[in-house]
Parts: C-alpha cells; sequence; structure tokens
C-alpha cells in the first residue's frame, strides 16, 4: 500500500487565510482539506498517512525553524511519497513547496507539486518535479489528480521520460537520448516552419528574465515633482472601480484632493495577497502620503502630484505587469513628474 503524506499551506489546512500565515508547522493525521480527495483518488492501493501544515510567512520568514520541522516530520511519516499544495500562481505558497520538495530529496523521499508556470516557486527550486495548474483553487481537483499519477512514476521507481511526455513542468535537464531524425534536419524544419509563420516549438527553450537597471538619480530633487504609485490596492472606500483582489489586469488614477493623510474612512485596502486589516485601518502603511508630505515641507522634494496610480500586483501576468508599467509612466510624465515613489507589499 502506497503512503502519501501531504503538505499544505494555512488557508487550505484549514486554520485561516492571511490573518494566519505565520502560524507554525503543524502536523495532522491522515487526509486533511484537499488531502481527502487525493485520499479518495488513492483507493484501496494507498493512504494519506499524515499532513503538514504551516503558514506561508512563518515558512518563508522563519526557515530555520520551518525546515527542521519538514524533516522531523517525513523522518516520523516515513511516506513513499510526499504530494506538496498544489499552489497555483500564490508566490509565497509555491516558494515554500518547492523547498519542501527538496528537503524531501535531500531524505530521499520522492515529492510532487502542482503550480502555475508563471509561480516564482520554480525559480526556487527548478529540480522540482512540479505539474502544471491553473491559477487558482479552481482546478485543484485536476491538479491533484496529474501530481498522483507522476508521483505513484516516481514512488515506483520508473525511469520518467521527458516533460512534455510525462507531463511535468521543464526542470532544465537535459539527457541523452536518440531521435528519428538528425538535429540539423529538424533544425531546418523548424526555421522553414518560423519563415512561414507556421507553429513551431523549439527543442531548447531559454526562458528570458528582464535586466531592469535602476533608474538614475534626480539630479535637482529640491525642484522635482514626484508622485506616489502602489501596487498594494489602496482605493478609495467601496473600491468604485472593483479592483480585483488578484490578478487584476487594470491600474486606475485617483485624486488626493490636497490630503494631508489618508483616512480608513474614505479609502481601504483591496489586495488579496497578504492581510490587508491593517492597511485599511491605515493606508498610509501602504501609500505613505503623509511620509511624503512631510517631506515635502521639510524641503526635499518641491511637489507631489494631487492624484496617485495604484493596481493590485497580486498575480499579475507579466505581459499586464509590463503594459500597465508603460501607461503609468506616460501619464506620469504628461502630468510634468520626474520620479516615482513605488510602493510595493
Amino acid at each position: 500500500m502506497l503512503r502519501a503524506a501531504h503538505y499544505l499551506n494555512q488557508f487550505f489546512g484549514g486554520i485561516g487565510a492571511e490573518e494566519q500565515a505565520n502560524v507554525p508547522p503543524q502536523v495532522r493525521p491522515g487526509p486533511v482539506g484537499p488531502g481527502r480527495a487525493l485520499a479518495q483518488m488513492l483507493g484501496a492501493d494507498g493512504e494519506v498517512v499524515s499532513t503538514l501544515v504551516c503558514g506561508d510567512n512563518f515558512f518563508n520568514e522563519r526557515p530555520a525553524e520551518a525546515h527542521p520541522a519538514v524533516r522531523a516530520w517525513l523522518a516520523e511519516a516515513r511516506p513513499d511519497l510526499l504530494l506538496v499544495g498544489p499552489a497555483f500562481a500564490a508566490g509565497r505558497y509555491g516558494s515554500a513547496c518547492a523547498q519542501v520538495c527538496a528537503l524531501a530529496e535531500e531524505l530521499g523521499v520522492p515529492a510532487v507539486s502542482g503550480m502555475h508556470p508563471e509561480n516564482p516557486g520554480r525559480v526556487v527550486n527548478p529540480r522540482a518535479y512540479v505539474v502544471p495548474v491553473q491559477r487558482s483553487a479552481a482546478g485543484m481537483a485536476a491538479g491533484l489528480r496529474d501530481m498522483l499519477a507522476l508521483g505513484r512514476k516516481l514512488a515506483a521507481g520508473v525511469d520518467l521520460g521527458p516533460a512534455e511526455v510525462e507531463g511535468y513542468l521543464p526542470r532544465g535537464r537535459r539527457l541523452p537520448g536518440e531521435r528519428q531524425q538528425p538535429g540539423a534536419e529538424r533544425a531546418v524544419e523548424m526555421l522553414v516552419a518560423k519563415l512561414a509563420g507556421r507553429p513551431y516549438r523549439t527543442e531548447i527553450p531559454v526562458e528570458g528574465y528582464d535586466a531592469v537597471p535602476p533608474a538614475p538619480p534626480l539630479d535637482d530633487l529640491a525642484h522635482a515633482t514626484l508622485a506616489l504609485v502602489t501596487t498594494g490596492a489602496i482605493v478609495p472606500l467601496g473600491n468604485p472601480d472593483h479592483l480585483r483582489r488578484c490578478s487584476e489586469t487594470r491600474w486606475r488614477e485617483y485624486p488626493l484632493d490636497g490630503r494631508e493623510r489618508l483616512a480608513p474612512d474614505a479609502f481601504e485596502c483591496v489586495h488579496g495577497g497578504f492581510y490587508n486589516v491593517p492597511a485599511s485601518e491605515n493606508p498610509n502603511l501602504v501609500l505613505p502620503l503623509d511620509a511624503a508630505r512631510a517631506l515635502q515641507r521639510a524641503g526635499a522634494f518641491a511637489a507631489l502630484m494631487d492624484s496617485y496610480l495604484t493596481t493590485t500586483g497580486n498575480d499579475m501576468r507579466l505581459a499586464d505587469c509590463q503594459r500597465n508599467g508603460r501607461e503609468m509612466a506616460e501619464t506620469l510624465r504628461a502630468r510634468g513628474v520626474v520620479g516615482a515613489l513605488l510602493v510595493a507589499t
């Protein structure tokens, strides 16, 4: 019988949402939350023997405590297979899952996770076996099914084929093998397809990451007009434009009307990627208008644009990030702004 263990964050472990993200590791016997679906998928030939639940903040901010807890748990549970997540597009959850997979590999325990291909957890541990899943928990059932299918093969010691055949995300490894056509012929076929505008797929995909140089310092800050910009989703009370908690594609501009600070009876935070209650109680924590006004009065800079730009950075696609950045920059330039304070979360 296949002995499976399962790792979950505080939300899927049933402890709570962002307000519980600092909860330390907790071992639960048997399946918890989505692990119950895993238990059904295992059927009569397997069982979920143990579950470890840990807050996303705790795992990523206190690895010196989280990592030994994972090792001790795996040593105690002695699983044949570790299923981790899935984390979907959640960055901190994905990072924790990637680290759990690395710890399992150190102990010789086969491990599989599930992440959206854009989850930054893939960068944390490129060696991990990760199946592609949807951006949100709407893909939970399919994600668990694919994780378990790959996990069964790993637990049985099956020699896996290429990622495109087995259904996991590429791990950056190139192994020797044979193909029916020589490399020169395959390369010419891809080139012809590319020149003709037909679809093709390279055999060596290279993911590009933009190197963004830091902006040069302002020569005359004392006479500069600055602006406040945030990806922390600070909006007027009531969220008039219905900015989304995550996966937003838009940005918005809202007036400051000469305010000295943001009051909670006029502004709120709708960001879904962190515990946002303190930010709604004091929006200046995310959009520091009070600090900016104090610096302005002290003569640190000349003027502050009397409106601010905001969006929800949580789980925003790279293409939308780039487009929003260009549009925001064009707007600020048109207003005579020469520098911006970009506040993230």
